[in-house]
């Protein structure tokens, strides 16, 4: 029996298989609802907190819009410049104010760790929109739900993961989930930017099968899902670094069409130049449709968290 009544959302390594396909399940119904209804009354009554003290799009708005689907209100903010933290205000005080108001927390925050703080302060559960280079776990969830929705299936797949592994927290929430589906996992980064080791390690000790590169191509040759990642500038302590390493994988039509014409592309947005434009018409580039299932997978969260469903 899987129940995520109360409970917070931070890290993809909290969650079991089964937890994982009840969220999925309930996604997918939710989509199928969606077909039909443009909103629900679950929620109604309910307020969501949204803190955003790094800028978002996707993350924010897809929050925002699952919440309305659901019938719910939301308060919040997308940037800390307009609130109480510009004159010093600590998180933790943020959050239990914040949590006077609302019964459910979303929040983005450049510090690793931080929503492990704001859940530590809230009696109301707390949801990661992530933490700086730490985590984003309702990314690598709504990831997963493409790959399904895209595949078929998850179990067996070779997955490639491009880009900057070492910052970017939709990897390391993803690799936590793709685990539990005996997936074939290749790295590829500049040595730079390669996943933690400690990640790495563990993955190893835990039986799946990790292979690190350099060669995209060669990548890209054996992958039924490229999941492509931008070079994260905010990032960088040195912007020389940085100009160094951006531009360092780019993903054309040519190459696709050449190399593996029927492997899935997925990216967590934004895009800067690491996929090509001209590769978006193809059939099996999903990332847009993956913004999209981003709403059905909140949406999941949200009721399953707040006991709705």
């Amino acid at each position: 029996m899987v129940d995520l009544k109360g409970k917070d959302i931070l890290h993809g390594a909290q969650f079991t298989r089964e937890e994982i396909e009840h969220i999925m399940k309930v996604a997918e119904e939710f989509r199928g609802r969606l077909e039909k209804e443009r909103s629900l009354d679950l929620m109604k009554g309910y307020v969501m907190g949204t803190l955003f003290f790094e800028p978002s799009t996707r993350t924010r708005l897809s929050f925002e819009t699952a919440m309305h689907r659901l019938g719910g209100e939301v308060v919040g903010f997308a940037s800390a410049a307009g609130t109480s933290v510009a004159k010093g205000e600590s998180l933790a005080d943020t959050i239990r104010t914040v949590d006077q108001y609302v019964d459910l927390i979303v929040i983005r925050h450049p510090q690793i760790g931080s929503a492990k703080i704001a859940a530590d302060a809230a009696e109301s559960p707390v949801i990661n929109g992530g933490d700086g280079a730490g985590q984003h776990p309702t990314q690598a969830l709504l990831d997963l739900f493409t790959i399904r929705s895209e595949k078929g299936r998850v179990d067996g797949l070779t997955i490639v993961l491009c880009g900057d592994l070492k910052y970017g927290r939709t990897v390391h929430a993803g690799v936590e989930l793709y685990k539990h589906y005996n997936c074939r996992l290749i790295f590829v980064s500049p040595e730079a930017l390669r996943m933690p080791s400690e990640i790495t390690d563990r993955l190893r000790e835990q039986g799946v099968e990790v292979v690190e590169t350099t060669d995209l191509e060669a990548a890209l040759a054996e992958a039924d899902v490229l999941y492509m990642t931008r070079i994260q500038k905010e990032r960088f302590d040195d912007p020389a670094e940085y100009e160094r390493l951006k531009g360092s994988y780019i993903l054309t039509r040519e190459m696709v069409e050449r190399i593996r014409p029927d492997v899935t592309i997925l990216h967590p947005l934004p895009r800067v130049d690491e996929i090509a434009t001209d590769v978006d018409s193809l059939p099996n580039a999903a990332y847009f449709r993956q913004v999209r299932n981003g709403v059905y997978v909140r949406m999941a969260l949200i009721a399953l968290v707040m006991g709705v469903v």
